[in-house]
């Protein structure tokens, strides 16, 4: 039996006895004898199940169909050490990630992915585990440990429902190097630097590149970010990175690494802007605007964008019902296309993908998501025929507090 089996045959009951993410969140009823200090660190602790199960039907044209399951179990745990031990404005965070299943893009064949719990190979692992100290009245903080950038950096609320990895984070900046940033599957150490006022924050970090196959003992690059942005219901961010050290460049076909060496870095923007209604209430519609720049070295993409619109609460009957729609579009960069061998597929300009999604919670601990996506020019090949996603999500989360 598996580490994997063996953490799910475990969960399984524990679900069973678990308190509803509902009740959890109930006060229990105080009386003259209850220990305020007790229940105080009691409140310190928090620890979140979320479990995310994908079946991923794709048509690639004229080519191959197929379906795919893959899931995800995050298993989350926070703690407040002010409340709990008395250090003030301290707290840390321990994420485990366990991810397995089938790749549906080894069939829809794009440079981007379809599905962002898709990784190469299933893994049990560390995934966060950092400290955090806040200071100058809480407007500022540090964080130190193992840290995904993509938490923070390069991120906007109306485009998280979408499940095409483009809307989680730009491909010019996800598909730098041999291994990528340090987000989804893999991360690794950082040391992150923020202060923030009422409408505005700025914030930088500096990340280790995760170690992969491809650069075993060589040496470690390092990516430099920082952001800033301002909040309201008109939000806008700015960013921009560099690598530290030179990585194996990026050449067709696919995501093949080349001879050559350079030093990748590019910028971002996002916009988000409020439509219609109130944030945090039924009928909130919100659009957005991202786009990105790269070098177009280490990575194919040159170029991306990124557009749509979310509406919450979009069902009278159903205020936790969710409706999103998002165009992205990423660039091939000049020396990708310029790379490409005479004996492959011609290349065209770039790869798009269309994407509906309509999410709804059923039950207590249960969201359902349907969705759908297709992919204009995959891989960027100037020739192939569109490929349709077709999915359902269903994400299982349990609150303890």
């Amino acid at each position: 039996m598996t580490l994997r089996q063996s953490i799910m045959l475990l969960a399984v009951p524990m679900l069973a006895i678990l308190p509803s993410p509902v009740l959890a969140q109930e006060e229990e009823p105080r009386t003259e004898t209850s220990d305020e200090g007790e229940d105080e660190k009691a409140d310190a602790f928090s620890l979140d199940l979320l479990y995310k199960a994908d079946l991923v039907g794709v048509a690639a044209g004229g080519g191959a169909r197929g379906a795919r399951f893959l899931d995800n179990v995050d298993v989350m745990a926070s703690i407040d050490l002010d409340r709990a031990a008395g250090w003030h404005g301290t707290s840390a965070y321990v994420g485990v990630l366990s991810n397995a299943g089938a790749r549906p893009n080894d069939i829809a064949g794009t440079l981007q992915g379809v599905n962002n719990i898709e990784v190469g190979s299933p893994d049990l692992l560390l995934y966060q585990a950092w400290v955090q100290q806040r200071f100058a009245g809480d407007r500022g903080s540090v964080l130190v440990g193992k840290y995904d950038l993509n938490s923070e950096f390069y991120a906007n609320p109306a485009a998280a429902a979408l499940i095409a990895p483009a809307f989680g984070i730009g491909s010019e900046l996800a598909a730098t190097g041999p291994n990528g940033p340090s987000i989804f599957p893999q991360t690794d150490l950082a040391i992150r630097v923020r202060m923030e006022g009422k409408r505005h924050y700025v914030q930088a970090a500096v990340i280790r590149a995760p170690r992969g196959v491809a650069d075993e003992g060589g040496p470690r690059s390092a990516l430099m970010i920082a952001e800033a942005g301002i909040r309201g219901r008109t939000a806008i961010t700015v960013g921009g990175w560099t690598y530290t050290d030179r990585q194996q460049r990026i050449v067709p076909p696919g995501i093949t690494l080349g001879p050559d060496t350079a030093i990748s870095h590019g910028l971002y923007a996002l916009v988000e802007q409020d439509l219609v209604g109130e944030a945090g209430k039924a009928g909130h519609w919100t659009a957005f605007l991202r786009a990105g720049l790269s070098d177009g070295l280490t990575t194919p993409f040159g170029d991306g964008m990124q557009v749509g619109v979310t509406g919450y609460g979009v069902l009278p009957s159903r205020p936790d019902s969710l409706v999103s729609i998002g165009f992205a579009t990423a660039g091939l960069s000049r020396a990708y296309r310029r790379a490409n061998p005479p004996e492959e597929a011609p290349l065209t300009r770039s790869e798009s993908t269309f994407e509906l999604t309509y999410s709804d919670r059923v039950a207590r601990f249960l969201t359902l998501q349907p969705d759908v996506q297709y992919v204009h020019r995959p891989a960027g090949l100037r020739d192939a025929p569109g490929v349709v996603v077709l999915g359902l999500r269903a994400i299982v989360d349990w609150k303890i507090h």
